[in-house]
């Protein structure tokens, strides 16, 4: 396990080119993105939570979150999974929670500070889950920590994000993670300032990966875009066969989509069960 995790942590220590993350919300999207060639793959809170028919960021989703952590983290693709903000308030309950996905082969976390209600959790309080985290998965496992100062609607707590980073990094996360920043300058002067790698939400109407790469941007993930882009794909084809036109794009095929669902399951049941 050791090994995957020195794997997955060179990925972001390679100068000028960023790790672009894709997230997926199940095992077949996981199975898709890996076949396509991405060596490393991210879990979507949003697409695991919405996908089970349950709210995002509310710590709902964290039994199906775990489950499909366990199935991806079998397979040979690096796997980091978005935890939310670590399913509970108890530094000891989350590190306990880590060092089980750890265990079961997942090289990474992802812990936010942004809490249900739209706040963010007390910087403090937000260490100290981190340091209980890092203290039992050090060298094991990669941790990503993430601040929602830019995602609130408070425009002073932007002001406070280095703060943040700050705490976090002295922590012990291995990265950080500033989803909602989009200005390359002040993405250039974060990278700078940290001894850590720097990661991203990727927005199609914001900056470029090679834009991020200049800035010192090690990490580029895209979140909930693909799921979000999945459903916006299959309705578009339901409604491409009720109005009795071409589907817009190409839909993998049975076979495919059936080497994907062996792949995601290296231990596999045979068909039909």
């Amino acid at each position: 396990m050791t090994l995957r995790y020195e794997e997955f942590r060179a990925l972001h220590h390679r100068a000028g080119v960023p790790l672009v993350l894709p997230n997926a919300w199940d095992r077949a999207s996981a199975a898709a993105l890996a076949a396509a060639g991405f060596r490393a793959i991210g879990t979507t809170s949003l697409g695991v939570a919405a996908a089970a028919g349950l709210p995002d960021g509310t710590g709902a989703a964290r039994a199906d979150t775990v489950r499909l952590a366990r199935g991806l983290a079998r397979t040979d693709a690096l796997v980091t999974v978005d935890i939310e903000g670590g399913f509970s308030d108890r530094p000891e309950e989350v590190a306990a929670l880590v060092g089980e996905l750890a265990d079961a082969g997942v090289v990474g976390v992802n812990i936010e500070d942004g809490r249900p209600d739209g706040t963010l959790r007390d910087a403090e309080h937000q260490s100290e889950i981190l340091h209980a985290v890092r203290e039992a998965v050090s060298g094991r496992l990669f941790v990503n920590a993430r601040t929602d100062t830019h995602w609130l609607p408070d425009a002073g707590q932007a002001a406070r994000t280095w703060e943040r980073l700050a705490a976090y990094q002295r922590a012990g996360a291995d990265g950080v993670f500033v989803p909602g920043l989009r200005d390359v300058h002040a993405t250039a002067e974060l990278a700078a300032g940290l001894d850590v790698p720097l990661n991203v939400l990727h927005a199609p109407d914001g900056p470029s990966v090679a834009e991020f790469a200049a800035a010192g941007v090690r990490r580029v993930s895209t979140g909930s875009l693909l799921f979000r882009a999945a459903l916006g794909a299959a309705v578009a084809a339901a409604r491409s066969v009720a109005r009795g036109v071409p589907v817009p794009a190409r839909v993998p095929s049975y076979a495919e989509t059936q080497a994907l669902s062996d792949a995601a399951d290296p231990g596999g049941s045979a068909p039909g069960q």
